[in-house]
């Protein structure tokens, strides 16, 4: 679907999944700091908050790395919120994030999310485009986690950054790391990060296109979701991404023993002397 838009000058994109689960159990799980925190990004409200409201800020991050990155501009639980920032730095347009939740037969609902701007030039359709290619992975985490893990804590180790590597060389160094070599769906896959836990489990989904990435069964020592990607922005560098989502009550105990090593795996990798000049 290409960028939409009408006489006002709005220009949006809109993406639709079904997932399990009633309406208040889905709106728990995308309008929720710790749902979101569970397949997407870690996400907040202002700690004097005890509900999201309109004209109540938005945070991504924990600790001091914590910052706004918009506001809540409607707010009706469980059906529909809207979100609005500056997504794409200072000097971009605002954003807004519309969310809405439909109920459907057989226990499901319709989850669809309506990102616009308006700008009559379009300078910015290629960042909408890339909104909408990206949705579709973190929507698949989000019906893994509504199938199997269903407000089950949450704790997640987050890896990404800029690197000077090619698109393929980034995916070959993602695809060795989590034993991915010639993997299919449903095939076996287990880790080999020198320092680190290994993890190991089952292929869900490997995909080439619009970026390489993979969503992946996560089924020892802890059961889990990891979706490793490498990914071209428009107008950035190769982008890498591993989202290692965590569930149970051990979750929280392996993220603070085991987050540093990884860590240290990506600085070693992505981030060397040799890479960065």
């Amino acid at each position: 679907m290409s960028v939409q838009k009408d006489e006002s000058g709005k220009r949006w994109i809109q993406v639709e999944v079904v997932v399990p689960g009633t309406p208040e159990e889905v709106w728990e799980a995308i309008a929720t700091g710790h749902g979101i925190s569970s397949w997407f990004m870690p996400v907040g409200t202002n700690e004097d908050e005890t509900e999201p409201r309109v004209g109540g800020d938005i945070t991504m991050g924990t600790g001091e790395n914590k910052q706004k990155v918009g506001e809540y501009t409607a707010w009706d639980p469980p059906h529909r919120f809207v979100a609005e920032g500056k997504a794409w730095g200072p000097d971009g347009p605002t954003v807004a994030h519309e969310w809405i939740v439909e109920a459907q037969s057989g226990g499901t609902c319709l989850v669809r999310v309506v990102n616009s701007y308006f700008d009559d030039a379009g300078d910015w359709d290629d960042q909408l485009t890339d909104l909408e290619s990206g949705w579709p992975r973190f929507f698949r985490i989000l019906q893994l986690y509504m199938t199997h893990f269903p407000g089950q804590p949450c704790s997640a180790i987050h890896l990404m950054g800029p690197t000077t590597m090619t698109k393929e060389q980034t995916w070959e160094t993602l695809a060795e790391a989590f034993g991915l070599d010639g993997a299919t769906e449903g095939s076996p896959w287990s880790s080999s990060i020198s320092g680190t836990a290994q993890l190991s489990g089952t292929v869900d989904r490997i995909t080439e296109t619009p970026a390489r990435s993979a969503v992946l069964h996560l089924e020892k020592p802890v059961r889990g979701i990891v979706s490793p990607i490498a990914i071209t922005a428009t107008g950035a560098p190769i982008m890498f991404a591993v989202g290692i989502y965590l569930y149970g009550d051990t979750a929280a105990d392996f993220v603070a023993e085991q987050e540093p090593k990884f860590q240290a795996w990506m600085m070693q990798t992505f981030f060397s002397e040799s890479q960065m000049t």
